[in-house]
């Protein structure tokens, strides 16, 4: 499995919740489907029930929400345990999890729209349309940044230079996020080495919104969610009441599960602030099967690999990993911050895709991805 999850977690320790097991089980049995299951069959159901019960109970997860694509449209989703342990309220279809870094597809499809507009050329210096970042030894394109080419650094190991652990600090702008890192000298000489990277999607959204004349937030919502009926996805915004929203968790080395720590991702909402739910990631993926958001040769634009001129070879394309599943060649990413995991793919060949969305980090969500895609794909 070629899609990490390389975002950097912030924790905190309140007192951990008791009984959680119990309230897993119990809250299991009642997952709630959409109006759309007449089309997957009993059996492939029940084994979907089966595998992420298993996986909740495994890992203590208090949340999922899972869905299905199938012949290009959406097919069931449902969700699985408890939203907020502390209210006793069960995960559904409608229920919204942090992305993570699933956040770079969505903005990957924005950007290379604009492309396919005219209004972007993935090949010009990205001061053509952010001139508040400053030049560099070398010139860094839209192209590389989509597909981690671009030499801008990941988040430190040590989180000097990086947004402090457990923050509530927000970020009004793509310009303001900019100053954490764009001081800094490039880890390697663009188009030469894949360096993943979350700043580099904070990059694209300044150019994307230069591009467009637009803020990040209202292109998106105009130019991807409404076109894709993604009607509840939208920025994490960390002081807004939003209906539906998860609560977030974190299982600490004896098992005990807390509270996940603080994060407001106002820093990096192009490449990890995104908030969905199972069925609006569902309608995404319908939506790029059916070409309805690119053209298809744009799309298959954005679904090759673009490999680095040195150093190690790539799956990664612009802004999707790109991966052979059980000999189905499949496109997707995961994602995972404080309080969530996430994972979605897409089979296009097969008109297929999978969508799984937990409410807890440091699970592996792309294992549970996996065994639904070789549900769907028949497979034993």
């Amino acid at each position: 499995m070629f899609s990490q999850k390389p975002s950097r977690l912030h924790r905190k320790s309140p007192r951990p919740f008791s009984f959680l097991l119990a309230a897993l089980l119990a809250a299991v049995s009642s997952a709630s489907a959409t109006g759309q299951d007449h089309a997957l069959s009993p059996d492939k159901r029940a084994q979907i029930e089966r595998v992420v019960s298993a996986f909740m109970t495994a890992n203590s997860v208090p949340g999922v929400s899972v869905a299905i694509v199938q012949g290009g449209q959406p097919v069931w989703s449902a969700g699985f345990g408890m939203s907020d342990l502390e209210d006793s309220a069960p995960a559904t279809s409608f229920t919204l999890y942090r992305l993570g870094s699933i956040s770079k597809s969505i903005t990957a499809v924005a950007i290379l729209q604009l492309y396919e507009r005219g209004k972007l050329d993935l090949d010009a210096p990205v001061q053509k349309y952010c001139p508040a970042f400053p030049q560099k030894d070398s010139p860094i394109t839209s192209r590389q940044l989509l597909a981690h080419l671009g030499g801008i650094r990941h988040y430190s190991d040590d989180g000097k230079g990086d947004v402090p652990a457990d923050s509530a600090r927000h970020f009004d702008t793509m310009e303001e996020s900019l100053q954490l890192f764009s001081s800094d000298p490039l880890v390697a000489k663009p188009r030469t080495q894949f360096h993943y990277s979350t700043y580099g999607y904070t990059l694209l959204g300044c150019v994307l919104e230069g591009a467009a004349s637009q803020k990040y937030v209202d292109f998106v919502r105009e130019n991807v969610f409404r076109p894709a009926a993604m009607d509840h996805t939208q920025a994490d915004d960390f002081f807004a009441i939003i209906p539906h929203r998860t609560r977030w968790y974190h299982k600490d080395k004896s098992g005990a599960v807390h509270n996940a720590g603080v994060l407001d991702s106002s820093y990096k909402i192009p490449g990890g602030g995104l908030i969905s739910s199972a069925g609006d990631m569902a309608n995404f993926e319908a939506a790029l099967l059916s070409d309805k958001l690119l053209k298809r040769s744009t799309r298959d634009l954005m679904w090759t690999v673009a490999q680095p001129t040195d150093g190690k070879p790539s799956h990664y394309a612009l802004g999707w990993f790109i991966t052979d599943k059980f000999g189905v060649r499949t496109a997707g990413h995961s994602g995972g911050q404080q309080g969530t995991d996430t994972d979605f793919l897409i089979a296009p060949d097969r008109g297929l895709g999978v969508v799984v969305l937990a409410n807890m980090d440091n699970v592996n969500t792309s294992a549970l991805g996996d065994s639904l895609l070789k549900i769907t794909l028949d497979l034993p």
